[in-house]
């Protein structure tokens, strides 16, 4: 009578079935060797054991630097948001916000090109450079924007507003300024940069959306 022939898998279900056979059986792990995973030497299943723990550990401690990092790069925002709402939140005269906003960006979130424009002003800071006429394609593009545009500089007219009319401009942020959940929006902020990779497509739009809310709020008290 033939043996049935016993397979890896055989094997495998019945070392799971028993997770304390070699406990039982602790001399087999010493005569036990397997190929080392980065050479030809063969090693003892316990060192391989070892490597594989130590392979782990690697990995889990690349994770964990890669969410410290992330957590670190988010804190920094985070304390910058906060020190552009506290600029915003001291400035008296509503016929100061505007410079406050631009200089806010350029120096707290290191941003080289801003521009703004608003429309609905009231009366008494209608002489305001942001209040300057604004193209009706630029207004429609505002209103019909859910979240902020990132990506290049594809001619957008709001574009023109930047420094050299936005010829030096790869990259654009693009941000409606909205009251609450109102739908019209009554201004737009424009963010631009000479590299091509500081505003992309892909790029998360969580902070852009926070620093358009915080915008939003402080200019809402120079529009109708």
């Amino acid at each position: 009578m033939t043996t049935p022939e016993i397979g890896d898998g055989h094997v495998v279900a019945y070392l799971k079935a028993h997770p304390d056979f070699f406990a039982v059986h602790p001399e087999l792990l010493a005569s036990i060797s397997v190929p080392h995973p980065h050479g030809g030497r063969t090693i003892s299943l316990h060192e391989r054991q070892l490597e594989v723990l130590r392979e782990k550990n690697r990995a889990l401690e690349a994770k964990l630097a890669e969410l410290i990092r992330i957590g670190q790069e988010n804190e920094a925002i985070a304390d910058r948001l906060q020190k552009y709402t506290r600029q915003l939140l001291l400035t008296a005269e509503p016929d100061r916000l505007p410079a406050v906003v631009a200089e806010g960006l350029r120096s707290i979130f290191s941003v080289p090109m801003v521009a703004l424009r608003l429309w609905g002003v009231r009366e008494a800071w209608r002489d305001l450079p942001v209040a300057a006429p604004v193209e009706v394609d630029a207004i429609t593009l505002a209103n019909s924007m859910k979240t902020p545009y990132c990506g290049p500089n594809a001619e957008f007219q709001a574009a023109s507003w930047l420094p050299d009319g936005g010829a030096t401009a790869r990259s654009l942020a693009l941000m409606p300024l909205r009251k609450g959940v109102d739908p019209h929006a009554f201004g737009m902020l424009v963010l631009g940069s000479a590299d091509p990779s500081r505003f992309q497509m892909n790029m998360g739009t969580a902070f852009l959306d926070r620093i358009a809310e915080i915008t939003s709020a402080a200019l809402a008290r120079v529009v109708d």
